[in-house]
């Protein structure tokens, strides 16, 4: 049987496809995540927003998204949580020295360098192509890795030096743990926000209503007593 030039192959190699594949597909989302918009699936340009989950967006997408919100518009869950243009913050960036893209070529064709990213965290340099955790700052807009967060340890942002809390703090393209602690924090955003546009008119309502039943026990007091008791 094995004089016939014939192999069997062994487990390892039947494996080895599906493993190079799925890295291939991890590599495009990858390219995905951080080069196109999560809305309108076009090349991410200036101006580039963020949600509150740290979702990449062009802003000229939000506004048309929010403007119409057609079926066919809205793209399934993609921007669903997006009510206004308040719920974005728009991004500064810091610009890749050794990005190629849009620079052209001899014939005058221009091509997006997608081996290199567009943008670096201007505090230790580490490119921001999904290799590499990075967040921005609610407050400000700035944008820069984890590591510079944690390196450089602050209460005050490492760019513009504006002052921030943790609450601040949004993971971009973070896992889904990171997506589900950014959920929770943007619904207790809100809610909080909710309450404090209450009129106090009506706070002053719910606490004189709190005093009504003492008003009217003390009107339902009788005015005569029986003449046992009297």
């Amino acid at each position: 049987m094995g004089c016939d030039g014939g192999t069997i192959p062994k487990r390892h190699e039947l494996v080895k496809g599906p493993k190079k594949v799925e890295k291939v597909d991890k590599d495009a989302e990858l390219v995905a995540q951080w080069n196109y918009c999560t809305l309108s699936q076009e090349i991410l340009r200036r101006p580039i927003v963020a949600c509150e989950l740290g979702r990449l967006y062009n802003k000229d997408a939000v506004i048309e998204f929010l403007l119409d919100k057609s079926a066919e518009k809205a793209l399934g869950k993609a921007a669903s949580h997006i009510k206004s243009i308040k719920n974005v913050t728009e991004l500064k960036l810091s610009d890749n020295p050794a990005w190629e893209g849009d620079k052209g070529n001899t014939k005058g064709d221009k091509h997006d360098d997608l081996q290199r990213a567009r943008f670096i965290c201007p505090v230790v340099g580490l490119e921001m192509n999904g290799r590499h955790r990075f967040c921005f700052l609610r407050c400000c807009g700035c944008v820069f890795s984890e590591r510079a967060l944690k390196e450089i340890k602050a209460e005050v942002c490492h760019t513009c030096g504006a002052a921030f809390q943790e609450d601040d703090v949004i993971m971009l393209n973070g896992t889904k743990e990171d997506v589900d602690v950014l959920k929770t924090r943007m619904e207790e955003r809100r809610l909080r926000a909710k309450l404090e546009k209450k009129p106090q008119g009506h706070q002053k309502l719910r606490q004189g209503s709190l005093k009504k039943p003492a008003l009217i026990l003390e009107r339902r007091k009788p005015t005569w007593l029986p003449k046992a008791q009297q």
